[in-house]
């Protein structure tokens, strides 16, 4: 799947919602639950279930990104699938820590 910046997606498997914050360059495989994320706007046929080594869960308002990769995505909606991407977890993206004033 290509992504492009901006890109809402939801998950077939959950309730999980993201949007793109960063894309990478080129295409990559991103999963929530062990199953592809589409369009906010497709249709979902039937009701996938979390497989078992992809549970989470995603967190709202949380970023998740990979550095190595280039991708970046926002929770909107929170879900129990965890998200993935070229098969690896996408991590919590941390706060960059505030230099101390001495």
């Amino acid at each position: 799947m290509e992504l492009k910046a901006g890109a809402r997606l939801k998950s077939t498997a959950d309730d999980t919602q993201v949007v793109v914050v960063r894309a990478p360059a080129g295409e990559v495989d991103l999963t929530c639950g062990g199953h592809p994320l589409v369009p906010l706007d497709a249709a979902v046929a039937g009701d996938g279930a979390v497989e078992a080594g992809h549970d989470g869960p995603t967190l709202i308002g949380k970023r998740y990104a990979d550095d190595t990769v280039g991708i970046e995505l926002l929770c909107t909606k929170a879900g129990a699938g965890g998200l993935f991407v070229n098969g690896e977890p996408l991590g919590l993206k941390e706060a960059k820590p505030l230099p101390s004033s001495d």
